[in-house]
């Protein structure tokens, strides 16, 4: 079975280049964040004629979670059972004050059974600045789905949360700590909100299996980041030891950040769970070297 997440920055703006990857790389499950659409515009017709049941959960403008599966959709859960999100649609009104943001009011989990295993596609708050009401929201919203795992979940089932956590997990997993430090997505708090779920029963299906340095998901549009690998490894794949056991391959994939289309700020991870799908290639041979390279002061 492989499964792969991807925040894809807008699912209208980035449906030929989903299309074209599904068919690339050929993921028996993807889970899909930021889709930026309400749940009547999800493109259900689009993925069902590419072999791909839909479950989304939108609200408009912002955020947006979603899981595209061609091995079944069960027991869909979404925002946690928490009830209906807000409605962020163009017209809609709406308030991101910081006295009044709440991200447990947005569409940021969905939830299903694919193939046996429990999946949830997450799009954890960003934060903004450490310290803000936007970063206690994002600690709030953590706090949240450690109660989910406690109340529905257990460490013994098949359970793989994957998406967008907007956390590094390690000082190895962004571009330079010491640039990085004391700004978001590389806290204590947030950290320490990550390691929380590894000590309920989680672990990190990515680096159960490659434990490569450089290797990153996101990269700032800006300034060229991408091309200087400046980036992080935000977009993680967390499962139960049942399932991580089973991961035999995993790897991020570089080559679909370059687009065509014109590509999301985030490549898609990918895992594979007891034999290996379909190959592909990354874009990663030879890339770090090409880049330290070019990057390297000259004399």
């Amino acid at each position: 079975m492989r499964i792969a997440t991807w925040n894809v920055n807008s699912l209208k703006a980035r449906m030929e280049a989903v299309e074209i990857w599904l068919a690339r790389v050929q993921p028996d499950v993807l889970l899909i964040q930021e889709t930026k659409l309400a749940d009547p515009d999800a493109p259900v017709m689009p993925f069902a004629m590419l072999g791909y049941e839909l479950a989304h959960h939108g609200e408009g403008r912002w955020n947006g979670v979603a899981i595209a599966s061609r091995i079944g959709i069960e027991d869909v859960v979404t925002n946690f059972g928490d009830g209906p999100v807000r409605d962020s649609s163009p017209g809609a009104t709406v308030s991101v004050s910081e006295e009044d943001f709440n991200p447990l009011d947005e569409a940021r989990m969905v939830s299903a059974t694919c193939g046996g295993i429990r999946m949830a596609s997450l799009y954890a708050p960003n934060g903004r600045v450490v310290g803000s009401p936007f970063f206690e929201g994002k600690l709030r919203w953590f706090e949240r789905l450690s109660r989910w795992l406690a109340e529905s979940c257990s460490p013994g089932e098949l359970l793989l949360l994957a998406g967008d956590y907007n956390v590094t997990p390690a000082d190895v997993d962004v571009w330079s700590p010491a640039r990085a430090h004391g700004g978001t997505h590389v806290s204590e708090p947030e950290r320490a909100a990550l390691a929380r779920l590894r000590e309920w029963g989680l672990a990190d299906a990515y680096r159960a299996v490659n434990a490569s340095p450089g290797r990153f998901s996101w990269w700032d549009y800006r300034a060229g980041m991408f091309h200087r690998n400046e980036g992080m490894r935000i977009d993680l794949l967390y499962g139960t030891v049942p399932v991580v056991e089973r991961v035999v391959w995993a790897e991020i994939d570089r080559q679909a950040r370059k687009g065509p289309p014109v590509p999301s700020d985030h490549a898609p991870v990918v895992i594979d769970l007891d034999e290996r799908g379909a190959a592909f290639d990354p874009g990663w041979d030879g890339a770090l070297e090409r880049i330290a390279a070019r990057t390297r002061p000259r004399r």
